[in-house]
C-alpha cells in the first residue's frame, strides 16, 4: 500500500473511531437508585441490546423530574420513566395510565386477571411493527412499556372505604399531572400537590390522608407508618400504571425501536411476577374490597371522568377508543359494549 493510502485510511479510521466508540446515555428512574428492580432490569436491557449494535450507559436517577429534564435537554438520548411524565413526548401509548382505563368488574367484582389482560394486549398491540407509526411522534419514539401494576389507594383510616367518603380528605396529587388534581375534585376531595419523590413521606408524616400508589413502592416508601393501625389498602385499582421507555430516533440505529419493543414484550411476563409479589408483600388483613354495587358503580364514575379529561385534552381520545376495543374483546357482556362512549 503507498504511503498517500496509508495516510488516508489512517485519517479515515480517526474520523470513525468516536463514532464507533460513541454509547448512547439512557436515563433509568429508580426510587431505590442502582439497587432498584428498575436498574436491574436496565442492566439486562443494555446487554440485549448490544447484540444489535447499541452500547448503552445507564444512569440511575432517584428523582424522576432531574431525569425526564436531563433526557428533553438531550442529556441523554433515552430515559425510561412513569407515563405520568412521558405523555409530554408521545401521549397515545401513555392511554392505558388512564384512570379505570383497564378495570373489567364482573358481577360486581372485580376481575384483576381480566384487568391485567387488558393492559397486556395493548402492551402487546402496540409493541407490534403494524403499530410502529402509534409509537413515534416527532424525533421520539416509544421503545417498550414496562407494566407497573394496579396503583390502589393507600388510606390512613378505613373509614375513607368509598369515593364518597374521601370527600373533604387530603388526597396526594401529582404537580405535573393536571388530571390527578381534577379527577381528586371530582370527588370533593382536596388535591396536595406533590411528586415522586416526596408523596410517601407526606402520607406517612400525616400531611395527605390519601395517596394513590402501586403495591411495588409499600415496602420502600415504608407506607405502612402512613397507614398505622387505622389504615388500609382499597383492593380495587384507579388506574393500571407503567413505566415508558422513550428514545431519540437520531440517535439510534434505522429499527431499533422495534427491536426494543420486542425485548420488553418478551419480557412482559418476568415483569408482572415482581407486580405480583409486591401485591402479596401488603399484609392481607389491610386490604379492603369495596362491594358490589361500588364496585360497579367505580366502573360508571371512572369512566365519566375518564371522558371527561380527554375532553379537555388531558388524554389521548386514539389511545382510550383502542383500550376500550380491547377491554370489550375480553369482556363482551360488559355493559359499556353497547353504549357509543369512548368512540371519537
Amino acid at each position: 500500500m503507498s504511503v498517500k493510502k496509508t495516510v488516508c485510511m489512517a485519517a479515515l479510521l480517526a474520523l470513525l473511531a468516536p463514532l464507533a466508540q460513541a454509547k448512547q446515555r439512557i436515563c433509568i428512574y429508580d426510587p431505590l437508585g442502582t439497587s432498584g428492580e428498575g436498574y436491574s432490569a436496565a442492566r439486562d436491557y443494555a446487554i440485549a441490546m448490544q447484540r444489535h449494535g447499541v452500547d448503552l450507559e445507564i444512569k440511575a436517577f432517584i428523582d424522576e423530574r432531574v431525569a425526564v429534564e436531563d433526557f428533553r435537554t438531550g442529556q441523554c438520548d433515552a430515559v425510561s420513566a412513569t407515563a405520568l411524565r412521558t405523555r409530554q413526548f408521545i401521549s397515545l401509548p401513555t392511554a392505558l395510565d388512564s384512570v379505570g382505563a383497564s378495570s373489567i368488574v364482573r358481577n360486581g367484582k372485580l376481575d384483576l386477571t381480566a384487568s391485567y389482560e387488558v393492559v397486556r394486549r395493548f402492551i402487546q398491540t402496540l409493541s407490534s411493527p403494524k403499530a410502529a407509526e402509534l409509537m413515534s411522534a416527532g424525533n421520539y419514539e416509544v421503545g417498550g412499556i414496562i407494566p407497573l401494576g394496579a396503583a390502589y389507594a393507600f388510606v390512613n383510616d378505613r373509614s375513607i372505604s368509598t369515593l364518597e367518603a374521601a370527600a373533604g380528605k387530603r388526597v396526594a396529587a401529582m404537580d405535573y399531572d393536571k388530571s390527578q388534581a381534577a379527577l381528586i375534585q371530582r370527588v370533593g376531595a382536596r388535591p396536595v400537590a406533590a411528586d415522586v419523590t416526596n408523596f410517601g413521606t407526606m402520607f406517612n408524616n400525616g400531611n395527605v390522608d390519601v395517596i394513590i400508589a402501586p403495591s411495588i413502592v409499600y415496602r420502600p416508601l415504608e407506607l405502612h407508618k402512613g397507614i398505622g393501625s387505622k389504615g388500609g389498602v382499597s383492593s380495587f385499582p384507579l388506574a393500571m400504571l407503567t413505566y415508558q421507555m422513550v428514545f431519540k430516533k437520531d440517535k439510534f440505529p434505522a429499527g431499533f425501536g422495534q427491536k426494543s419493543r420486542d425485548y420488553w414484550l418478551a419480557n412482559y411476563d418476568r415483569v408482572m411476577e415482581i407486580v405480583a409479589r409486591s401485591d402479596k408483600e401488603v399484609p392481607a388483613k389491610l386490604w379492603m374490597e369495596p362491594s358490589p354495587a361500588d364496585a360497579e358503580r367505580y366502573v360508571v364514575l371512572m369512566r365519566e371522568g375518564r371522558i371527561d379529561m380527554a375532553e379537555k385534552g388531558l388524554y389521548d381520545k386514539r389511545g382510550l377508543k383502542l383500550i376500550k376495543k380491547i377491554r370489550c374483546s375480553v369482556y363482551a357482556e360488559a355493559a359499556e359494549c353497547a353504549q357509543a362512549t369512548e368512540n371519537w
